[in-house]
C-alpha cells in the first residue's frame, strides 16, 4: 500500500488533501501570478542585456561608418593626386570636385523622387478598403462599384 504525500509548492506550504476547492483555486491563482511576475522579471533582465549588446553594436557600426567616411576622403585625395600627373593640381581638384557635385545632384534628384512617391505616409488603398468595408456593413454600395 502506497501513501500519497501532498504536493509541496515552491513556497513550502503544504496543501491538505481535503482543502476546499476555493482555497486551491486561490492558491493556483497566486502561483500563476507569481510565475507571470517571475517570467516578466526574467524578460526585463534579458531585454536589458540585449539592449546593452545592441547599443555596443550600434556604436561599433557608427565608428565603422566614420572610418569609411575618412577612407572615402583619402580616396578622393588620391584621385586628385593621381589626376594631377596629367593636368595641373588645381585642375585635378576642380575636376574631382565637379564630379562629386554631379554625383550628389543625381542622388538628390533620385532621393526627391522616391520621397515624393512615398508621401503622404498614409496607406491610402487600405484606408479606402476599410471605408468600403464599413459602407458594405452599413448596407451601402461603395462608390464606383456596381453589382
Amino acid at each position: 500500500m502506497t501513501t500519497q504525500t501532498p504536493a509541496v509548492p515552491k513556497d513550502g506550504q503544504r496543501t491538505a488533501p481535503d482543502e476546499p476547492v476555493g482555497a486551491l483555486v486561490a492558491q493556483l491563482t497566486n502561483d500563476v501570478s507569481r510565475l507571470v511576475r517571475d517570467e516578466l522579471q526574467l524578460a526585463k533582465a534579458e531585454l536589458k542585456d540585449k539592449g546593452k549588446e545592441a547599443g555596443l553594436g550600434v556604436g561599433l557600426f557608427g565608428g565603422a561608418g566614420a572610418f569609411a567616411f575618412y577612407g572615402l576622403g583619402a580616396l578622393i585625395a588620391t584621385a586628385i593626386i593621381g589626376l594631377s600627373y596629367a593636368v595641373p593640381a588645381w585642375l585635378a581638384a576642380l575636376i574631382v570636385t565637379l564630379l562629386l557635385f554631379a554625383i550628389a545632384g543625381v542622388a538628390a534628384l533620385l532621393g526627391k523622387r522616391h520621397v515624393s512617391q512615398a508621401t503622404p505616409p498614409v496607406p491610402e488603398r487600405a484606408v479606402h478598403g476599410v471605408h468600403d468595408d464599413l459602407e458594405a456593413l452599413k448596407g451601402h454600395q461603395p462608390e464606383g462599384k456596381n453589382a
